[in-house]
């Protein structure tokens, strides 16, 4: 017995033995994988969220961690789920190789950021690897398509780039595969065919393109299909009938083309279909009626044409449907009535026609009907009563007349009706001041007519109201003033009469008040001056009377205000300076006086300025100069003096000005040349003198109307006007202007009214349509203008007289050629001086000729030199007043006191011309030789 004993002894301490060497074992192992998570905690930034990994405690009960005990009795690690642990950092640095017994990793929701790291193929009994939600970018490293026994990948939103791996096709056991919302591009590989265990594939909001490949059709386990947000083009592939477990198909925002399938009709467990914003063409297929599972159909932003089927009546499980925005036609299918569960119908911005079908009224769990531009007609069935969960209802922009149903008010859910731009007609029903929870209410552009129900104060939730453009007439109510939540309200081009209502901006919101072109009197609402939120004020053409600057005050947003056409008073503030946003300024036929205030110099971003009809005085603020944005100034008809200060030569973008009818007194400056985008200049009316600035030719874009009618301008027209050929009317009229008109002005083809009479002017009219059929009433009382036209002399019996024919050549022309010698300057000077008195044919018989204030046989050719040089500063392009293809002419006033007009030629261009000949040739002929 002893021995026996003595071997179960040995038996039981042999076993110990081994399982104690085997529990070692597993231990070291499970040591050695809390080794490489604690490194983890090193390299990853984790907030103390991975406090508890230490080596005190065992890492199967560490935050995250899951174990197992395998078969051969190991106790290994088998799932980490780290998600919205807010770590950090990259993963690049870690040691995947002591968790080989892996089969879940969730790193999601976290700051993780680099390159995904090959290493992690060393995790080869892996079967969910989830990094959504990330910052990682880079490609899909290769490595992790080792993993074949991943039955789930998730690594979509992040950055990822590169295409999408032909290798995926490897991990056949995959059943969820998600890469969307990275930056992934290429097409989609057509390998992916072999993952036939698939049943969710998502690879929306990333840039792929190409077409969706037909080999998608052997997936035919697959549930969920997500292709949308990419630049998929082509047509959508019959194939697609083969997926008949899917549930929901979603590939809108895309370039599809070509029509819809009709093998679409196959996928009869389809929940879902979303096919919006393609390309896609042609009618809809009615045997998308056999999809009874439908919940969603969503087919608008399109280019479908033909009607709505009838079929669409079949899904009675649709709760929304999706089809504005294409070219259907036809009348809305009675059918639709059928559609009971359906909460969203958007049909708008299509071509339907005919009434609105009475069985709508049957959707009563609609909560958002769009029909909005069609053509639809016929009034609006009373059967809308029904549709009491209704929040939103839009039929604007159709052809729909009647009246507003009254009983529109038990839809009491109602936030937004919008039924402007239709043949609507009759009074507002009072019942709609029951819509209390009513926010946006548009009925402009109809025919209603009578006046605004006080039931309308009991919508005070109301941001948005529009009335304009109808036959509206009548005060406001008084209960109007209840609305205090107003943001928008335009009442523009209807009757209405009485006061403003004077808590119109009680609020602090409103940004738009548009209330012009009706009756309206009285003051502006003393609400107004603290009601800063505004940004367009729209006034004019009423009958508003009272001071302009004590309910107007600083409005940081306003960018418009037009309060033209009333009877407004008082003087402009210096506050509007403040309104720094301001655009437009309109305040023109009104009854202000004073002066135009400096401070408005300050609105840099004002574009319209618009003053005129007033009783302003005073002179024009030179700072006005500043608003280098201003495209339209008008202060005509004022009492306004002073001169037309040079610095409005750099408003560079004016494109109207409009002085006229004002007491401005001095030149025109020049610098108003400088004005190139003028359209309509008007200087008319004012007490104007001297010359007219030749660089008014200048400004060629000229179109409207020039007219500098009505002042004191002497000298002659200038030649310069002949470049003005888009300007439809020139008016002259009431100066004392002199000499002949320009024969260059038959170049301005596009004159339909020209005005010269009562000035000094003679000679012909130029020969051109405009001058040859104009009534003589457009050059009466000159001095002497002849021409082929009724009431004028024929110029055939017009003399000019010796007197007047010298009074026209005092300008002596000088030739200057650039970098010659002075004894060729000196020749020319002679030569020209001999020209001017042999080609008029004078006879003199003094030795000491002289014409132009130069002595031909004491002329100094050095000295003329220099003094031409002085009065031109050196030929400074100020002084230049035209160009030829060899030559400048400057004008230069001389010490003597003459003006003269000097010739530059330039010699290279005359050297380099193959037409050298044909200068020497002129120059032979001036010589008359």
């Amino acid at each position: 017995m002893e021995p026996m004993t003595s071997r179960k002894s040995l038996s039981t301490l042999l076993l110990f033995l081994i399982l104690s060497f085997l529990l070692a074992l597993a231990s070291a192992s499970l040591a050695s994988q809390g080794r490489a998570l604690l490194q983890w905690k090193a390299s990853l930034r984790s907030q103390g969220s991975l406090e508890s990994w230490n080596l005190d405690t065992s890492p199967c009960n560490w935050t995250g961690i899951t174990c197992n005990i395998t078969h051969r009795g190991r106790r290994v690690i088998t799932e980490i789920n780290l998600a919205q642990m807010d770590l950090a950092g990259m993963l690049n640095a870690l040691n995947f190789s002591p968790l080989s017994s892996l089969k879940f990793l969730n790193l999601a929701f976290n700051n993780l950021n680099g390159s995904i790291p090959p290493t992690i193929a060393a995790l080869s009994k892996l079967t969910s690897l989830d990094l959504h939600a990330n910052n990682f970018t880079g490609i899909i490293p290769p490595q992790i398509g080792s993993l074949t026994k991943l039955n789930s990948l998730n690594l979509s939103e992040n950055q990822i780039s590169g295409s999408i791996p032909p290798w995926l096709s490897n991990m056949t056991r995959l059943n969820f595969l998600y890469l969307y919302q990275n930056l992934l591009s290429g097409t989609i590989p057509q390998e992916l065919e072999r993952l036939v265990n698939l049943l969710d594939l998502r690879i929306s909001y990333n840039q792929l393109t190409g077409s969706i490949p037909a080999s998608l059709g052997s997936l035919t386990k697959l549930e969920i299909l997500y292709l949308y947000e990419n630049q998929i083009s082509g047509s959508i592939p019959h194939e697609i009938q083969n997926l008949v477990s899917l549930r929901d198909l979603q590939i809108y925002t895309n370039f599809l083309d070509g029509s819809i399938p009709a093998s679409i009709g196959n996928l009869t467990k389809l929940n879902i279909l979303n096919l919006w914003d393609n390309n896609l063409s042609g009618s809809i297929p009615p045997e998308i009626g056999n999809l009874v599972e439908l919940t969603e159909l969503s087919l608008s932003t399109n280019n479908l044409i033909g009607s709505i089927p009838t079929s669409l009546g079949n899904l009675t499980k649709l709760k929304t449907l999706y089809l504005w925005d294409n070219h259907l036609s036809g009348s809305i299918p009675p059918e639709i009535g059928n559609l009971v569960k359906l909460t969203n119908l958007l049909l708008s911005n299509n071509g339907l026609t005919g009434s609105i079908p009475t069985t709508l009224g049957n959707l009563t769990k609609l909560d958002i009907m769009l029909l909005w531009d069609n053509h639809l007609s016929d009034s609006i069935p009373h059967e809308i009563e029904n549709l009491v969960s209704l929040t939103k209802l839009d039929m604007s922009i159709n052809h729909l007349d009647g009246s507003i149903p009254a009983s529109i008010e038990n839809l009491t859910k109602l936030e937004l009706l919008h039924l402007c731009g239709n043949q609507i007609s009759g009074p507002i029903p009072h019942e709609l001041g029951n819509l209390r929870k009513l926010n946006s209410l548009l009925l402009q552009v109809n025919q209603i007519s009578g006046s605004i129900p006080p039931s309308f104060g009991s919508l005070t939730s109301l941001t948005v109201l529009h009335l304009f453009d109808n036959q509206l007439s009548g005060s406001l109510p008084q209960e109007f003033n209840n609305i205090t939540n107003l943001e928008s309200l335009q009442l523009m081009n209807n009757n209405f009469s009485g006061h403003l209502p004077h808590d119109i901006c009680k609020g602090g919101v409103l940004y738009y008040l548009v209330l012009s072109n009706n009756h309206f009197e009285g003051p502006i609402p003393k609400s107004l001056k603290n009601c800063t939120s505004l940004g367009t004020v729209r006034l004019q053409q009423n009958q508003l009377s009272g001071d302009i600057s004590e309910n107007l005050g600083v409005y940081p947003h306003l960018w418009y205000i037009d309060l033209s056409f009333n009877k407004l008073s008082g003087m402009l503030s210096s506050n509007w300076g403040e309104c720094h946003n301001l655009s437009l300024l309109r305040i023109s036929s009104n009854n202000v006086t004073g002066i135009i205030p400096p401070e408005l110099g300050k609105l840099t971003q004002l574009c319209v300025l618009d003053l005129s009809s007033n009783h302003l005085s005073g002179e024009i603020p030179k700072n006005l100069s500043k608003l280098s944005n201003l495209f339209n100034l008008s202060l005509s008809n004022n009492q306004l003096v002073g001169e037309i200060y040079p610095e409005f030569g750099e408003l560079s973008d004016l494109e109207t000005l409009d002085l006229s009818a004002n007491r401005l007194r001095g030149r025109v400056p020049e610098q108003l040349g400088n004005c190139i985008k003028l359209r309509l200049l008007k200087l008319g009316n004012n007490h104007l003198n001297g010359s007219i600035p030749f660089q008014i030719g200048n400004l060629v874009y000229l179109d409207d109307l020039l007219d500098l009618s009505h002042n004191s301008f002497t000298g002659e027209i200038p030649s310069q006007f002949g470049k003005l050929d888009r300007l439809q009317v020139l008016n002259l009229s009431h100066n004392d202007m002199t000499g002949h008109v320009p024969s260059s002005l038959r170049y301005m083809i596009s004159l339909s009214s020209i005005d010269l009479s009562y000035n000094e002017l003679d000679g012909p009219l130029p020969n051109s349509r405009i001058f040859q059929n104009a009534p003589v009433e457009w050059f009466s009382h000159n001095k002497g203008l002849c021409g082929a036209i009724k009431g004028l002399p024929s110029c055939g019996l017009y003399t000019t007289s010796k007197d007047d024919s010298n009074k026209h050549h005092k300008l002596l022309l000088l030739t200057i050629v650039s970098s010659l010698g002075t004894l060729f300057l000196l020749i020319l000077f002679v030569v020209f001086a001999l020209l001017i008195p042999r080609r008029k044919k004078y006879a003199r018989h003094d030795a000491n000729i002289e014409e132009g204030g130069f002595s031909i046989w004491n002329f100094n050719g050095e000295d003329a030199y220099n003094d031409i040089i002085q009065a031109t500063e050196d030929f400074d392009d100020k002084y230049n007043i035209g160009m030829g293809a060899y030559s400048s002419v400057y004008k230069a006033l001389l010490p003597s006191g003459k003006l003269v007009a000097v010739k530059k030629f330039h010699p290279l261009e005359i050297e380099n011309s193959p037409s050298k000949q044909t200068f020497w040739s002129e120059i032979l002929v001036l010589l008359d030789l």
